[in-house]
């Protein structure tokens, strides 16, 4: 998806006259101390999602939250019986969705979906209220803590949680919950009809877009989620501090390395931006993108590139 800000030499830039590195943003470990929580085999992802909180709020304690996640996780586990915990899937969903949405009051914020809180685990539990992904990983972690494997589906537009059932491992049966709506019980056909809603006729449905998300893309697509929530708020420095993060667990993201060099260029960082956005188009021009977009998108990159090199030139 394309995240840049938009055309930039005739936009309204932030900031003018002053350059705000990263580092105004990210604390001197932050970017070291996601990347291994991020890239670690283990499976928790309350601990990173609480590094990206602190984007937010830089002196974030995570010990309170964790220990919320552990009570309510002993909790929902007093809550399951032996029954369901080895019955078919619908057990261990209504009993979590009982404990979740009505007993803990869990709830999809439509009232104000884009608010940069609905992002950070340490606000979704103080305040019980976030978007799909914020939901869905309480619910993954909770369920976790109780016992209960629930994976995360990185679905378009909507993010999903998926209940596997049967034999070990067979990722083909499952139940899909959709955690914004209070633990709907989804079937095919109502993913299908939920692709239509946020894709239109953009994504043809296939059975790989249900499939279980990893951990990284689980974080990924949180991050991606918040800096666009920055980007469309023009608080560039948060935006380009996210960049960061994505880059430092995924170093070959061309879209991610663009959008750094762009926002760069908005925050007046006129090196920066002109470094990123040069080798942006090393990497892209040998690539085998030639659609109409593609060739347009170069051609705008290259006209900033331009506009950079004579900038930087007159500063040295």
């Amino acid at each position: 998806t394309h995240t840049a800000p938009g055309p930039l030499p005739g936009a309204r830039r932030e900031h003018t006259g002053s350059i705000m590195s990263p580092s105004s943003i990210l604390s001197p470990n932050l970017v070291q101390e996601f990347t291994a929580a991020a890239t670690s085999p283990d499976p928790g992802l309350a601990g990173p999602a609480l590094l990206i909180a602190r984007l937010g709020y830089p002196r974030l304690d995570p010990a309170p939250c964790l220990a919320r996640l552990e009570e309510m996780g002993v909790a929902a586990a007093g809550r399951l019986s032996a029954t369901e915990l080895s019955a078919a899937p619908h057990g261990p969903i209504d009993t979590l969705n009982r404990y979740l949405f009505e007993d803990q009051g869990f709830a999809g914020n439509t009232a104000n979906y884009d608010d940069p809180r609905n992002s950070f685990l340490n606000q979704v539990l103080e305040r019980r209220t976030g978007i799909p992904i914020t939901l869905a990983l309480v619910y993954i972690e909770v369920a976790r803590r109780a016992g209960v494997r629930v994976d995360g589906v990185n679905f378009p537009g909507h993010f999903l949680l998926r209940f596997p059932f049967g034999l070990e491992g067979d990722h083909d049966s499952a139940v899909f919950v959709d955690p914004f709506h209070r633990g709907a019980v989804l079937s095919e056909t109502d993913c299908r009809a939920l692709l239509r809603k946020h894709a239109g006729d953009t994504v043809a449905f296939e059975p790989r877009l249900l499939a279980p998300a990893t951990k990284q893309q689980i974080l990924v697509r949180m991050l991606v989620n918040l800096k666009r929530i920055y980007v469309r708020m023009r608080s560039f420095p948060q935006g380009r501090a996210i960049t960061e993060l994505l880059l430092a667990i995924n170093p070959s993201a061309l879209s991610e390395l663009r959008d750094r060099g762009l926002l760069a260029y908005h925050l007046n960082d006129h090196t920066s931006a002109l470094r990123d956005l040069e080798t942006y188009l090393k990497f892209v021009s040998r690539g085998d993108d030639d659609s109409q977009e593609g060739r347009e998108e170069r051609t705008e990159i290259w006209g900033h590139v331009k506009a950079l090199r004579r900038r930087v030139a007159s500063l040295n």
